[in-house]
């Protein structure tokens, strides 16, 4: 396994295990599948681990499966603080020794602001005496460093790491995504703060591997140097020196030890130009399947009313090419779960993004089949319910 160092100089490996979809059994998840991949994962110098307060049973199996295996002194676990679930200072606490008791631990070595897509939220928890809570925790070593996951665009992604002295952050970054989410501006700009970035969806949940579409398939299998979509797809984020670590969800033995084969043999700056062309030819084929041609430029930002654009084409693209239910959750992420919503339900169609859009895009009306086809019932209840969190 190769390392690459935090802020502080530890040793993280490059490869780390995603523990939100466990392998389960009549809806648990499955203790004996879990503990034999995360053992061989540990064994095998696999040195963190992130879960999350949200994740259904996740904290609590890692808890009881490292304490098991007496392997606490070997790993870090990164998990998250659901702010949005916290009304007070009281609120801080009482959450998180829930979750030092699932873990079954004394301290967090990585802890996190569960999606932080807005610096209104940031501002919220400070008002709320976040700062010094974090502080407190870190003196007495419970939390070791402090970040924050993230989904939403470029902009407000660098407003937050600027917002407070961050140990690391994590992100969605793929080469699909390399100009939408956070993307390579805010990935080299949090490496230029020296701060750490984590990568989440490296293969955007399966779209980069199986959910290809048939040409990009064929790209690939025709290409002179054989590797799998997978494979493709890790290489071109070990290739950056602005990455730390790569979360996979490993389900199988069979992917852990490919994905850690892949680790081992991959390096920053690897990839020559002659492959590069590859990633080019894959993302052209990807995009010619979506609904709407929208690269992530961001050109069409700020929008007056505050509409994550380039958010909101990104969910609705992944809506009709991929998998309704992630980008009904992606598009929540990026859209709720902030003081403002930014839905493409907010657009008053003033047609001042159009005059900048490269694409020459007719965003207004592609922002009225985004509101038709995401803004559901169950939407509109969630936004409701996560707008109040936030207020409050």
């Amino acid at each position: 396994m190769k390392y690459r160092k935090d802020k502080y100089g530890n040793e993280l490996s490059v490869l780390g295990y995603g523990c939100m979809r466990f392998p389960r059994k009549h809806g648990k998840i499955d203790m004996a599948i879990a503990e034999k991949l995360l053992v061989e994962a540990v064994e095998q110098g696999i040195n963190y681990y992130d879960t999350a307060y949200i994740y259904p049973g996740s904290e609590a199996a890692l808890g009881e499966i490292f304490e098991k295996n007496n392997l606490r002194h070997r790993i870090h676990i990164a998990t998250k603080l659901p702010h949005y679930l916290i009304k007070n200072r009281d609120g801080l606490d009482k959450l998180f020794q829930e979750e030092l008791r699932r873990l079954r631990t004394d301290y967090v070595d990585y802890y996190l602001m569960h999606m932080l897509n807005d610096i209104e939220a940031w501002n919220r928890l400070q008002d709320m005496g976040i700062e010094q809570w974090i502080e407190e925790k870190k003196k007495n070593g419970s939390i070791r460093q402090v970040g924050f996951s993230y989904h939403g665009n470029s902009d407000m992604f660098c407003k937050i790491l600027d917002a407070y002295d961050w140990d690391f952050c994590q992100v969605q970054y793929n080469y699909l995504d390399e100009h939408s989410q956070a993307g390579r501006r805010g990935v080299e700009y949090a490496h230029s703060k020296g701060i750490p970035v984590i990568i989440m969806e490296p293969l955007r949940g399966g779209k980069l591997v199986d959910l290809l579409p048939e040409k990009a398939k064929t790209i690939i299998a025709d290409y002179p140097v054989k590797r799998s979509a997978a494979e493709w797809g890790l290489r071109w984020l070990w290739d950056q020196q602005e990455v730390t670590v790569v979360l996979s969800g490993m389900g199988s033995e069979a992917m852990l030890r490919e994905n850690m084969r892949i680790a081992g043999e991959s390096s920053v700056g690897q990839i020559p130009e002659s492959e590069r062309q590859l990633y080019a030819d894959l993302v052209k084929a990807i995009n010619e399947s979506v609904k709407v041609g929208c690269t992530g430029c961001g050109y069409c930002q700020p929008c007056p009313m505050g509409v994550d654009i380039p958010g909101a084409f990104a969910a609705y693209n992944r809506w009709y090419g991929e998998d309704p239910k992630n980008a009904f959750m992606d598009y929540l992420k990026c859209t709720t779960f902030r003081k403002n919503s930014t839905g493409a339900g907010n657009c008053i169609g003033c047609g001042k993004c159009e005059k900048h859009c490269p694409q020459n895009i007719p965003i207004r009306q592609e922002l009225k089949e985004v509101q038709k086809v995401l803004e559901t019932p169950l939407y509109r209840v969630i936004k409701k319910g996560a707008g109040w969190f936030v207020h409050f």
